[in-house]
């Protein structure tokens, strides 16, 4: 008997009971990245054998980030161990991690000459440290190269682990990121492999053990969560110390990721901006198009003016 053929979307079975596809409000179309920039960009992450979380996630905002040559790299392969509903990076079994991969993202750093980088991953829970030596190195060397360039990290959850946790703090980056992504309440089918009081738990720990690194966080607004749902989320990443904080619009990248339930209005998240400063966030980024890393360097600065 020949096996039923499963179609996979980047390691993933499509959802049924599709929902009717809605258009997109003006708001959110962006032109198409094509800028001389946007494809020397584009060329040296090939040459290097490099990943973005800017290509991987399909983010909207690839061709401005690209064109003013800022671009978040994402550091242990192309291959995630976890299956979050709403990301479209490849899930499945990575491949073992390119001990080069910290020099190559260090030297195309300083080709690019930037002054402010943000480095991600995909979740590693096949690693014994999660991959958090990795995340160190690859300070280490950026620095090595460009002393004055400030660094954010983007982390996963390490599965609570101090010490991988500790590993990242002590090689010093300016900021230490963890997105609480989405409400508690829609955990189970958007993270099932998270957990919200863990993630949590990763920026309360983040300041207690460097209160001199700024945390932040980011949440996604569009799943199916109430807007009291929201604020809440917003109050609970304040009481654990968060300073820099973004919301922004959910976006399907597949059919096998979770539908998008509705959009939010540019005054609605103009609105959460204003409850987010009036708990006493430093920055609060908020905005349709707005992702964890859109405009970092602006945020950071910004929370910097504030303090």
């Amino acid at each position: 008997m020949q096996p039923i053929p499963i179609d996979l979307i980047r390691g993933r079975k499509k959802r049924s009971g599709e929902v009717p596809r809605v258009p997109k409000p003006e708001w959110l179309k962006v032109r198409a990245p094509g800028s001389e920039n946007y494809h020397r960009l584009k060329g040296l992450m090939r040459t290097l054998n490099l990943h973005t979380v800017c290509e991987e996630a399909n983010c909207p905002n690839i061709g401005e980030c690209w064109h003013h040559g800022t671009a978040t790299f994402m550091i242990l392969g192309d291959t995630c161990t976890r299956s979050c509903g709403y990301c479209n990076v490849m899930h499945g079994t990575p491949k073992p991690p390119d001990e080069r991969e910290p020099v190559h993202v260090a030297s195309a750093i300083h080709a690019m000459d930037l002054t402010h980088v943000v480095i991600t991953s995909v979740d590693r829970d096949d690693l014994a440290d999660f991959g958090a030596g990795h995340f160190a190195r690859t300070i280490a060397e950026t620095r090595a190269r460009i002393p004055g360039c400030r660094i954010e990290v983007l982390i996963p959850d390490f599965k609570g682990d101090e010490a991988a946790l500790r590993m990242v703090l002590d090689a010093r980056p300016d900021v230490l990121n963890h997105n609480i992504e989405t409400v508690p309440r829609l955990y189970r089918t958007a993270r099932p492999g998270g957990r919200y009081p863990r993630a949590l738990e990763v920026l309360r720990r983040s300041r207690e053990i460097a209160p001199g690194i700024a945390t932040k966080s980011g949440l996604m607004v569009g799943l199916g969560e109430e807007w009291d749902e929201v604020v809440e989320t917003l109050r609970d990443l304040r009481t654990a110390g968060v300073n820099i904080v973004t919301i922004g619009q959910y976006l399907r990248p597949s059919l096998a990721n979770l539908p998008m339930v509705r959009y939010y209005t540019p005054a609605e998240f103009a609105e959460l901006k204003r409850i987010g400063l009036e708990m006493g966030f430093g920055h609060v980024e908020s905005g349709p198009l707005v992702r964890s890393s859109y405009h970092a360097h602006e945020q950071t600065a910004s929370y910097e003016a504030s303090r």
